[in-house]
C-alpha cells in the first residue's frame, strides 16, 4: 500500500488534517483488525456524494448552454456513476491507497463498488479539509475535459445493443482483445476490437477500455447495417 501522501501531492494538496485522507482510503473491513467503530470511508462518502453531485451540474450546465433539463441529468449521471467514478478512481491508481482488513480478499483495481465509494470520500475529504473553492478546483480537475466533450450519444450501450444482435442469430457472445495500450497511468489510450468467431467485426479507440469497447461495438453494428 502506499503513502497518502504521494496521492495529495498528485493533487497539489497540502493536508491540514492527514487523517480525513487516511479515513477516506480505509475500507470498512478495518476497523475489526484496528477494534475502531465509523474510522473509515461511509460517512465521508455521504458527503462526498453531495458535493459531487452539485459541481459536476454546475460545470454541465455552464459548458452546455444547448442541453436541457434531461440530457444534462444524463450528462452528470455518466459521470458521477459507479463505473464513471470507479474508472476515474482507477486513473489515479486509489486503488494502491486503500487500507483493508485482513479478511478482505478482493482485488481491489476490479471492485467497482469500493472504488466509487473511496472517490466520494476522498471529494467529502478535500471538501472538509480544503473548502469549497479548493474541492471545485480539483472536481474541474477531474471532470471538466470529460464535461466538455460529452456527447448525447455517450450514453448509448453500443455493446448491449450488439450482443443483443449477435444472440438473435447464434448462441455465441461476442469478446474484446486489447490491440494497443498507450500513455501514463493517468492518461491512458486504448485500441480494442470486437471478435466473434475468430472475425474482427469492429475497432474502436478511447481513453478507457470502457470507451473503446463501446467504440469498437458501435463500428460493429455500423457494419451490420450497411449489410
Amino acid at each position: 500500500m502506499k503513502d497518502i501522501k504521494e496521492l495529495l501531492e498528485v493533487f497539489e494538496i497540502k493536508p491540514n488534517n492527514i487523517s480525513l485522507y487516511e479515513e477516506a482510503f480505509t475500507h470498512p473491513s478495518f476497523n475489526a483488525d484496528a477494534k475502531t467503530k465509523h474510522c473509515d470511508y461511509e460517512r465521508l462518502e455521504f458527503l462526498g456524494d453531495s458535493v459531487l453531485d452539485f459541481f459536476v451540474a454546475e460545470l454541465a450546465f455552464k459548458a452546455h448552454p444547448e442541453l436541457n433539463q434531461g440530457n444534462l441529468t444524463k450528462l452528470r449521471a455518466s459521470l458521477v456513476s459507479r463505473n464513471g467514478l470507479s474508472n476515474y478512481a482507477r486513473k489515479y491508481e486509489f486503488h494502491e491507497y486503500i487500507r483493508v482488513g485482513n479478511s478482505f480478499n478482493l482485488e481491489l483495481i476490479k471492485a467497482d463498488a469500493i472504488l466509487e465509494n473511496v472517490f466520494e470520500s476522498f471529494i467529502g475529504a478535500i471538501y472538509l479539509d480544503q473548502g469549497l473553492r479548493a474541492v471545485k478546483e480539483i472536481i474541474i480537475k477531474v471532470f471538466y475535459r470529460d464535461i466538455q466533450k460529452y456527447d448525447e450519444e455517450d450514453t448509448i450501450d453500443y455493446k448491449s445493443r450488439l450482443q443483443e444482435a449477435i444472440q438473435s442469430e447464434h448462441r455465441e457472445s461476442v469478446t474484446y482483445e486489447v490491440i494497443k495500450e498507450t500513455g501514463p497511468s493517468h492518461d491512458k489510450h486504448f485500441v480494442i476490437k470486437v471478435v466473434f468467431d475468430g472475425i474482427t467485426l469492429g475497432i474502436g479507440e478511447g481513453s478507457s477500455k470502457k470507451r473503446a469497447e463501446q467504440m469498437a461495438a458501435k463500428e460493429a453494428l455500423s457494419k451490420k447495417a450497411d449489410k
